[in-house]
C-alpha cells in the first residue's frame, strides 16, 4: 500500500495575504435588498421553480426542486415575496435563470423535518438528506454531494479526507469555520464516515495554521477512525489530485474519481453543510465568504445567507479604501476577475478579494527557462501546451496530457515573461471537453 507522501512535486510559495482577515471572528451579515437565486449554483442540472411571482416564501422553504439525479434543490435564505423569476447575471458574467425574492426583514422560518439520530438513519436516508439540503460542493466545482457520497463499491473507500488545506492565498473561511465550529466539521466527518465502514477520516490541514491542528488533534484525540496530517504549506496543496496524494500516496489521472483511488474528498464548508443537513434537518442557505484585498476597508469574514449581494458585502467591510484595479471572484490563482458587484452569493462564492494594483503584466516571448515545468505539480510542459491551444492542435494537446492540467494557475504565476499560460490552457480544455459532450464521446478529461 502506498504510504503518505504529505507533500507533492512541483507547486510554487505566493504571497499569501491571509493576515488580512484571518484572526477576525466571522461577522453575521443580514441582507437588506432583493435577494437572487440563481438556478444553476451546481454542476448538473439546474434546478426547477416551484414558487412564482407574489408567492410567500419562509427562510429556508424550498424555491427550486432537484430536476434529476445531478441536481439539487435551492431554498430561499429569507422569508418575502417572490419579485420574479426571470435571467439575471451572476458573477460570471452569464445571464442566468434566476428566483428573486423581496426581503420582509421578518426572517420567519419554516418548519423542518424532524431529525432521527445518526445511528437510527439507513445509508439511503444519509444520502436523501444530503440531497435534500442543498448541499453541493462548496469549494468551488459545485458537485451535488448526495451523488459524490454514493460511488458504485462504498466498501472499497479506504479513506474521507477533509480538504482543510485552505491553499488558496488570501482565503481565511474555512480556517474561521475550523477555528469557530470544530465540533460540526468533526460531527459532519463521521456523518461522512458511517456511510462508508472499511474508511478512516482525515482531516488534511497545512502546517501554517497550527492553531486549527492544535484544535482539531484536541478534539478528536479519542477518535479511533479520525486523525489530522499536517501537511507542509504549499500551493496547490488543497488541489483534489494533488491532496490525495499527499495524504494516501496514491495518484490518480483527469479521467479517474476520488473514489478510483478509495478517497471522498470535501471541503470543511461541505461537511459542516453535510452535518447540518442530516443531524438537524436544515437546508443549505448560508456560507462563509471572505471578503478581503488591500482595497477593502476592513477584510474580514461573513456569514452570509445565499442570494445576498455582492455590494452590501463590501459596504459591510467598510467600502473601499481606493478604487480597486482588480475584483476577483474567489482567490487570485483560481479565482476569476469580474467586472459588476451587483451579483449575488451563491453556494460556491468563497471569497471576494478587491486588489488596488493589477499585477498581470503584458506577455513576452518564451525565454525557455522551465520555470513552469518545475512548478506544473501535475508534471507537464505548459508553454507547449499554450502553443498548441493557441493554435488549435487539439491531437498535440492530447499527446502531451493537456486534460490533465488542475488549472492551478502555477505555471502562469512562475513565468517571467508573464504568458498566460493557464488561461490559454484552460479554454482549450473547455474546448475538448465541450466537443466531447457534444459527440457523446469523451471521459469526464
Amino acid at each position: 500500500m502506498a504510504k503518505a507522501k504529505l507533500t507533492f512535486m512541483g507547486g510554487i510559495h505566493p504571497y499569501d495575504g491571509k493576515a488580512m482577515s484571518r484572526e477576525k471572528p466571522v461577522k453575521t451579515v443580514l441582507p437588506k435588498g432583493d435577494l437572487v437565486y440563481p438556478l444553476s449554483q451546481h454542476i448538473g442540472a439546474p434546478a426547477k421553480p416551484v414558487v412564482q411571482k407574489g408567492d410567500r416564501v419562509l427562510t429556508g422553504q424550498k424555491i427550486a426542486e432537484a430536476d434529476g439525479y445531478l441536481s439539487v434543490p435551492i431554498f430561499s435564505s429569507v422569508s418575502g415575496t417572490v419579485k420574479a423569476v426571470e435571467p439575471r447575471r451572476v458573477v460570471t458574467g452569464d445571464n442566468v435563470m434566476s428566483i428573486v425574492v423581496e426581503n420582509d426583514g421578518q426572517y420567519e422560518e419554516t418548519m423542518y423535518p424532524k431529525a432521527k439520530p445518526l445511528e437510527a438513519l439507513t445509508r439511503e436516508e444519509i444520502l436523501a438528506c444530503v440531497k435534500e439540503g442543498g448541499v453541493a460542493g462548496m469549494g468551488g466545482a459545485g458537485f451535488p454531494t448526495h451523488v459524490k457520497l454514493a460511488p458504485k463499491e462504498p466498501e472499497k473507500i479506504e479513506y474521507v479526507i477533509a480538504n482543510c488545506a485552505e491553499c488558496e492565498p488570501y482565503l481565511t473561511s474555512d480556517y474561521r469555520r475550523m477555528i469557530e465550529e470544530p465540533d460540526s466539521l468533526i460531527d459532519g466527518l463521521k456523518v461522512i464516515l458511517s456511510l462508508f465502514p472499511n474508511a478512516r477520516g482525515v482531516l488534511a490541514v497545512e502546517d501554517n495554521k497550527p492553531e486549527a491542528i492544535r484544535l482539531l488533534k484536541e478534539k478528536t484525540a479519542g477518535e479511533a477512525r479520525i486523525s489530522v496530517a499536517k501537511l507542509p504549506t504549499k500551493y496547490p496543496q488543497g488541489s483534489e489530485r494533488q491532496l490525495i496524494y499527499a495524504v494516501t500516496g496514491r495518484a490518480i489521472n483527469s479521467s479517474q474519481l476520488p473514489a478510483d483511488a478509495g478517497c471522498i474528498v470535501d471541503n470543511v464548508d461541505t461537511i459542516v453543510a453535510v452535518n447540518r443537513a442530516v443531524r438537524e434537518r436544515k437546508p443549505l442557505i448560508t456560507r462563509i465568504v471572505t471578503v478581503t484585498g488591500d482595497a477593502v476597508a476592513e477584510p474580514q469574514n461573513f456569514q452570509v445567507r445565499i442570494g445576498t449581494n455582492y455590494h452590501e458585502l463590501i459596504e459591510e467591510a467598510g467600502g473601499f479604501v481606493t478604487e480597486p484595479a482588480r475584483i476577483i471572484s474567489g482567490g487570485p490563482m483560481m479565482g476569476f476577475g469580474i467586472f459588476d458587484l451587483d451579483v449575488p452569493t451563491t453556494r460556491t462564492a468563497s471569497a471576494l478579494l478587491c486588489l488596488s494594483k493589477d499585477e498581470v503584466g503584458t506577455p513576452s516571448a518564451c525565454i525557455n527557462c522551465g520555470r513552469c515545468v518545475e512548478a506544473c505539480p501535475s508534471r507537464l510542459v505548459p508553454t507547449l501546451l499554450e502553443r498548441y491551444a493557441v493554435h488549435y492542435d487539439t491531437e498535440m494537446f492530447l499527446k502531451r496530457d493537456g486534460m490533465e492540467c488542475c488549472e492551478c494557475g502555477c505555471c502562469s504565476y512562475v513565468c517571467p515573461a508573464k504568458r498566460q499560460l493557464t488561461q490559454a490552457i484552460k479554454s482549450m480544455r473547455r474546448m475538448i471537453l465541450a466537443d466531447r459532450k457534444k459527440t457523446k464521446g469523451g471521459g469526464k478529461g
